[in-house]
């Protein structure tokens, strides 16, 4: 089958490698345009477009996918399937048309739930227990096309959101070529969703990392691991905002005094704070104006103790 290739991030880059990997016809890579990136600004290619080079494929990079130009390149392919992963885009409908089959998404996510454009930071902060990636048929609605296939995977304690998209960007591209293969052989059954269980999950805002220390310890917790790499769950401390990269709840149970946002105790690799209903200990930090440090370099050029209270109160 001919397809033609629409990524461009990080996650994209595992499925594009397996389809090459697996003598796939690619007749053309559709990539996000060079940018500007960096301190000095310099112009830089995606993720995407850097593996299409190496591997001599056809590389387009329009401004708008879906304008004139665009579609008189995409209808010369010939495609048989589009492959949209992490692209960037929003394909019309009339470039969804264009494939002689039809064209494909995999989803970071067991849909119909986490629809959206972060799916996978929604389910680490919600403390789902499993989250997965589905194939779909890409139609105008956001992630509401039919499902060819699914594939599940637990979230276990120590997963990040930076952690869980790591596993989930191979996991799709292993399922983006059994799902091909199926196609070709005809073998392939296309499966509604059901729209009583979609769950939204938007990108996120800033605001969204703020740590509201009268919440449930493991809220905090899915809060601190499920915004990386941005926009970092944080508070604040001494009118300056702090970032916290890692954490972990406190096995201590019951017994303690102090409210919320309350410093509790110091020790040398992480700070004790009160939250809602038991402590969270802080191991990795960044305070406004500096740099990421782990709690004990922290704790030693901030003169921090206990008593001490994060938050805005």
């Amino acid at each position: 089958m001919r397809i033609v290739f629409f990524g461009s991030s990080h996650f994209a880059v595992p499925a594009l490698e397996a389809l090459i990997k697996s003598r796939q016809e690619i007749c053309a890579v559709v990539t996000q345009p060079d940018r500007k990136k960096g301190r000095h600004l310099r112009l830089g290619q995606t993720d995407v477009k850097a593996v299409a080079k190496t591997a001599g494929l056809d590389i387009f990079q329009p401004e708008d996918v879906n304008s004139p130009a665009s579609l008189k390149y995409l209808k010369a392919r010939g495609a048989d399937i589009f492959v949209v992963v992490a692209y960037g885009q929003i394909l019309s409908q009339e470039v969804l048309d264009i494939p002689r089959i039809f064209s494909l998404n995999i989803h970071a996510s067991l849909l119909p739930k986490y629809r959206g454009a972060a799916p996978v930071n929604w389910a680490v902060i919600s403390g789902e227990r499993s989250t997965g990636v589905t194939i779909i048929r890409l139609i105008r609605k956001m992630d509401a096309g039919p499902m060819l296939a699914q594939k599940a995977i637990p979230i276990v304690k120590n997963d990040d959101s930076m952690v869980l998209e790591e596993k989930l960007r191979k996991l799709g591209a292993e399922l983006l070529v059994s799902s091909l293969k199926e196609i070709k052989e005809k073998s392939y059954k296309l499966t509604d969703q059901d729209e009583n269980r979609s769950i939204m999950a938007p990108k996120l805002k800033k605001s969204d990392g703020e740590i509201d220390w009268d919440k449930p310890v493991i809220q905090i917790y899915n809060l601190v691991k499920g915004c990386l790499p941005w926009p970092s769950a944080f508070t604040h401390y001494k009118n300056k905002l702090l970032k916290i990269y890692r954490a972990e709840i406190s096995p201590q149970a019951g017994g303690l005094t102090g409210s919320s946002g309350e410093v509790l105790s110091i020790h040398k690799d992480w700070l004790e704070v009160m939250a809602g209903d038991g402590s969270i200990l802080i191991k990795e930090l960044q305070l406004e104006g500096g740099k990421r440090m782990p709690a004990g370099e922290f704790i030693h050029g901030h003169k921090i103790k206990a008593g001490d209270r994060f938050g805005k109160k």
